[in-house]
């Protein structure tokens, strides 16, 4: 379906609304999930009929407006277009994010790499940027799983970002994010790059099938960290999980109970899965394609400067932003549009004609 199909987005409000008429539909596990989807077909379906109404009315005073000069109908036109306008710019979200599990809530997980205590400040910072983000547009994260480091700084953080749409705007976060600064960790003030690696996978919904057999998970128990005190969990609740085939490490310590943590990683586990098909999948039509790729550390997406000058650049997209501040506080909403709008067209943003930050 894309997001012109209005007949498509009408048969899956159609399909949604009669599994919310079965009595034990309210009784299962994904009933939560159903209603939000339906509530954001319906809301997408009504915005787009609102829009052809007004498009309609529009159309009608232009009529008008060509047989007479009318001061009192030309004033309504360009007071309603304006309206317009600005609606529509605001909805163009619908047009970016129209694959498949844009929808969905977003796991995502920072990891420091090279640069030892700046590295770990710079995942903290990078940490600290998304909940900042989040929380602006009104969504909700709960942490999974952190590994803090004695000293300073965090060596990884997963998390659970809820909100419409919320894995189609972080999406594009994913890759080698490069800081450069003067550490704060060297007496001698010298600059120093450090790199963090984010990685972002949708939510899967209860109906997509990864197969997973219990002979490929090893399953380890270790105690939650937590704040000290009355605080410190007494029991080996936190639950890591490795899936032996692909090597990949799921952990999660934020809920009371073992079984509770031990749900929590498959479901992060079940994402894991799916992304590494996806992405395998991927590669071999490139592959087939002739289409080369660099998939290295060292390629990252984004550089964020602090000194000697200030810029954040993208690397894909080509959009930089010099109040670098306001994005290590969360305004990220410029940076992730540009991405988007750069996946769907091509085309990178002007360049500002700064300073080279790849010094």
């Amino acid at each position: 379906m894309t997001v012109f199909d209005l007949s498509a987005l009408e048969s899956k409000i159609t399909a949604l609304t009669e599994r919310t008429l079965d009595p034990a539909f309210w009784e299962s596990e994904n009933a939560r999930g159903v209603t939000r989807d339906l509530a954001a077909a319906q809301n997408r379906l009504d915005i787009w009929r609102e829009t052809e109404r007004e498009l309609g009315d529009l159309s009608t005073l232009a009529e008008m407006l060509s047989e007479g000069d009318d001061a009192d109908l030309q004033r309504e036109f360009y007071d309603r277009s304006g309206k317009l306008d600005k609606k529509i710019e605001s909805e163009r979200i619908f047009v970016l994010l129209d694959e498949e599990y844009d929808g969905a809530a977003a796991i995502v997980t920072v990891h420091a790499g090279a640069g030892g205590l700046d590295s770990q400040d710079w995942c903290e910072m990078l940490y600290r940027m998304y909940l900042r983000w989040t929380e602006a547009r009104g969504f909700s994260a709960r942490v999974l799983d952190e590994q803090r480091d004695q000293e300073a700084g965090i060596k990884s953080v997963t998390f659970e970002v809820t909100g419409e749409f919320a894995y189609g705007y972080l999406k594009g976060e994913q890759g080698v994010h490069r800081l450069v600064r003067i550490s704060p960790f060297d007496s001698a003030k010298r600059r120093h790059t450090s790199f963090s690696s984010v990685e972002v996978i949708p939510v899967l919904p209860d109906n997509v099938e990864i197969e997973i057999r219990p002979e490929d998970l090893r399953t380890d128990t270790f105690r939650s960290s937590g704040a000290g005190g009355q605080h410190v969990n007494m029991t080996d609740s936190a639950v890591r999980i490795t899936h032996i085939p692909t090597g990949i490490v799921v952990s999660c310590q934020i809920e009371r109970s073992q079984h509770m943590n031990r749900a929590t990683a498959m479901q992060v586990l079940r994402s894991k899965l799916f992304e590494r098909m996806t992405r395998e999948r991927r590669e071999q039509l490139e592959s087939l394609q002739g289409e080369k790729r660099a998939i290295a550390w060292g390629s990252q997406i984004r550089s964020y400067t602090l000194q000697p000058f200030q810029l954040i650049k993208d690397h894909r997209s080509g959009c930089e932003i010099g109040n670098v501040s306001a994005v290590l506080d969360g305004d990220l909403d410029e940076l992730i549009m540009a991405y988007l709008r750069f996946t769907k067209t091509g085309q990178t943003c002007g360049t500002s004609g700064g300073a080279d930050e790849n010094d």
